[in-house]
């Protein structure tokens, strides 16, 4: 499987550049850590003494009878049971093997693939409440969860579609299954939620494209379904809250010239450019690194950038920055100074 770092390795006029990733991203992203679609509804005594009986020490059987309950003929037996089940797995880390070895898993990837949207939703976060646990990973897309987890992200409530994204991130985090999640069709959901999601959303879905797009198949794929649209909108949104992390995913995507081609096309030059001038340090560092990417090969490239202004925010930045920051400034402002000559970067390579 290829998969690449936010930055490629390359060299300039002798210089290597491969120690200046960006790979603090733990700052940016932060895990789908359990669900956050509030408690359920607690107006009926049974829905009541569930929630009482779920804080409880004695587990086992109730762990048992709710596994059973998850295979009724009845679906609002199903609905209570799935509900239980995401409380227990939510609440107490310790239950989350428990219920996977009970034999939930299974009967829990039936009900996602449900057509009643509530019995989806819960079944959706309680796989998502399971998937916390490492151990439970494989064996949930083994179960054959990735298809039905992306039918909930395309077609399933709100929260539906944001516990998909964030199980599907969890699934994601085991190698081999990146390729399995792009191949069943979860991009194009994901760059939709990015786009037309809630706040809660575009974050749940930023979060799953970068893990899923360190795989070259899926950068071409996000690139395909249109990500660099709302990517290029929401960056330049300063407001957002989102620009990191969506300078992260971009930062994965234009390793591949389709990527470079749209993010051009989207008017992504600009955004860049005043991100190195007006953003945080870290911010300017990721904007920069883009653009060196971007510049490397294509005399057409750093023509637009030299002539969107970028040479002055650059000196500030190689005067002011991050060592990484002020390195990666003093090589593009080089290669923005040499703008007809379009494979000297190229010929570095060689050296």
């Amino acid at each position: 499987m290829e998969t690449d770092s936010i930055n490629s390795n390359f060299s300039y006029l002798g210089r290597k550049f491969s120690d200046l990733n960006i790979n603090d991203d733990s700052a940016a992203f932060s895990d789908c850590n359990s669900d956050r679609s509030g408690e359920f509804p607690t107006t009926s005594s049974q829905s009541r003494r569930l929630l009482v009986t779920c804080t409880s020490d004695n587990s086992e059987e109730l762990i048992s009878q709710l596994v059973s309950d998850l295979q009724s003929d009845d679906i609002d037996d199903q609905k209570q049971a799935a509900m239980g089940i995401r409380l227990l797995a939510k609440n107490k880390p310790e239950n989350r093997i428990k219920i996977a070895i009970a034999g939930a898993i299974k009967p829990l990837v039936s009900i996602i693939s449900s057509n009643d949207a509530q019995l989806q939703e819960y079944g959706v976060t309680a796989i998502l409440n399971l998937s916390l646990c490492d151990e439970n990973k494989e064996l949930i897309a083994s179960s054959g969860a990735i298809k039905p987890l992306v039918r909930a992200l395309k077609l399933g409530t709100s929260t539906a579609r944001e516990n998909a994204a964030c199980a599907l991130l969890r699934l994601s985090q085991i190698e081999e299954n990146k390729i399995a999640i792009g191949r069943s069709g979860a991009i194009p959901p994901l760059v939709n939620l990015l786009e037309s999601g809630n706040f809660r959303g575009k974050k749940d879905a930023c979060t799953a494209l970068y893990s899923l797009c360190s795989v070259k198949e899926n950068k071409i794929r996000a690139v395909q379904a249109g990500i660099m649209k709302p990517l290029v909108e929401l960056m330049a949104d300063f407001g957002s809250n989102m620009v990191d992390k969506l300078a992260f995913v971009l930062g994965q995507l234009v390793s591949t010239p389709e990527a470079r081609a749209a993010l051009v096309e989207e008017g992504g030059i600009p955004v860049l450019v005043e991100i190195v001038e007006v953003g945080t340090q870290r911010q300017k560092e990721i904007a920069v690194g883009i653009l060196l990417q971007l510049c490397e090969d294509s005399l057409t490239y750093r023509t637009m950038v030299a002539r969107e202004g970028a040479i002055p925010p650059l000196v500030a930045l190689s005067q002011t920055g991050t060592s990484r920051a002020k390195q990666k400034s003093e090589a593009l402002i080089e290669i923005l100074r040499q703008p007809r000559s379009g494979n000297v970067a190229a010929s570095a390579r060689n050296i």
